[in-house]
């Protein structure tokens, strides 16, 4: 079983190479990228799209970043807490006057 697992991987790993790989002999052409000023920037449209695509991570990291720095912040405060002393009551939901 481990094996074939083994072998699913590296199947998949090389259709999605073979396919990046083809979407890159595809795109050659060149393209004008037109930014501010009149700056202009001439690429094969792969290059463009790859630099969009990690743009685009970066961007996402860096959106991320501090919420998960909180969080690892946050794990390694309780990571160093004290125990808790016992069990705790379960909070019981409000009891409204309409009966909802």
């Amino acid at each position: 079983m481990k094996h074939i697992l083994w072998l699913l991987r590296w199947i998949v790993k090389i259709t999605i190479f073979f396919t990046l790989f083809a979407f890159a002999l595809n795109n050659q052409e060149v393209t004008t990228v037109h930014f501010f000023f009149g700056n202009y920037w001439l690429a094969p449209m792969v290059l463009v799209v790859l630099g969009a695509f990690s743009i685009g991570v970066v961007v996402g990291v860096l959106g991320m970043a501090p919420w998960w720095w909180k969080h690892r912040h946050a794990q390694r405060g309780a990571a160093s807490s004290p125990a808790d002393t016992g069990p705790t009551a379960p909070a019981t939901p409000p009891v409204y006057a309409d009966g909802i």
